[in-house]
């Protein structure tokens, strides 16, 4: 396992994350346990749930593997997690106000067991409350040593950066972090996101690598999916939903070239998709979303294998969400800045 810093912070974490969303929901708490023991004895440490998973549950089942965990395990894991979405039907139970938040941390904080959270993430933004009031009470929760980091989950570019700059101008706590969707079928992130996490040193940790499976090459162009996957139960299931993805070339595209690359290495798919994805510019940690511990295994395989840069450029042709030019530069623009950076 490769280790980085979590954002800008000194806070060192694992290269590949565990995601716990399926805890609680599709995961039974036997096979989750397994999880997170194989977790860390392959080295890994950071450990990403949220207060909405599977109901809390997510949450509660970490807070039992951890009071259960001997104390060299519990000292090596970092521990994040995420407020915003509603967890009970009162008025304030939701948002990004200090009212929702302060139940929210505190709820957090007694099914993990702990009396602090390494990272605490907003879970996306809040358009009804202002950011200085979500960026102050996260502030006096560093004070009060509830979290050690504040992360931000699910912004864009304008967002991120309006976080960012009245935390500096305000001296509150800066946001070290942010957990993005990002994988070789969605990209669109590297058009502003990435470039504001570059300028402000926030580091990603992206959700959802494969993409909801799809590379994996689970699917097929010719066969609507069936069974027991995630698509193969709910077809229309959100982002990856089939119908929205199987009618589009790009992507049949990308899963043909992933496969072309992981035949050649001996790999899975899966850990060609997860190579790609952790060198990626900005990249702190890909968290790691399985149902199964023997997914998790072979999502594991990819600790250590990076694709050479001929193999990447293939990738990065392929999966090309083609921007328009307007206002994104276009290949005249960026032909220009390599010729006057080249010169410097």
């Amino acid at each position: 396992m490769e280790y980085r810093t979590l954002g800008s912070s000194g806070c060192s974490v694992s290269a590949f994350a565990l995601g716990t969303m399926t805890f609680g929901a599709e995961t039974d708490e036997a096979g989750s346990r397994a999880q997170l023991d194989r977790f860390v004895e392959a080295g890994g440490t950071l450990v990403d749930t949220a207060d909405v998973y599977a109901d809390t549950v997510s949450e509660q089942i970490v807070g039992r593997w951890l009071a259960s965990a001997p104390n060299d395990v519990r000292e090596r894991v970092v521990l994040a997690t995420k407020g915003r979405f509603p967890t009970s039907s009162e008025p304030n139970g939701a948002g990004l106000s200090r009212r929702h938040l302060a139940g929210a941390l505190d709820a957090s904080l007694g099914r993990l067991g702990v009396e602090r959270v390494d990272l605490y993430q907003v879970h996306a933004y809040d358009p009804l409350t202002p950011i200085e009031e979500t960026l102050r009470f996260l502030d006096d929760a560093v004070r009060a040593g509830k979290i050690h980091y504040v992360g931000l989950s699910n912004f864009t570019g304008w967002q991120l950066q309006k976080a960012v700059d009245i935390a500096d101008a305000r001296g509150l706590s800066r946001p070290v972090t942010l957990q993005p969707q990002y994988n070789l079928l969605v990209r669109e992130i590297e058009w502003e996101i990435v470039p504001a996490c570059a300028a402000e040193g926030l580091g990603l940790l992206p959700w959802s690598p494969l993409g909801g499976g799809w590379l994996t090459g689970k699917y097929r162009s010719d066969e609507r999916p069936s069974g027991a996957t995630r698509l193969g139960e709910s077809p229309e299931r959100g982002v990856e939903a089939y119908d929205r993805r199987s009618r589009v070339a790009r992507t049949w595209d990308v899963i043909e070239a992933v496969r072309q690359i992981a035949d050649d290495r001996g790999a899975s798919m899966a850990q060609v998709a997860l190579a790609w994805l952790v060198d990626r510019p900005m990249v702190t940690s890909v968290i790691l979303g399985a149902r199964t511990l023997e997914q998790l295994e072979d999502n594991l395989g990819a600790t250590g294998l990076h694709l050479s840069p001929k193999e990447t450029e293939h990738l990065d042709q392929v999966s090309d969400p083609g921007a328009a030019d307007y206002p994104y530069g276009g290949p005249g623009l960026a032909q220009r800045d390599r010729k006057i950076a080249g010169g410097r």
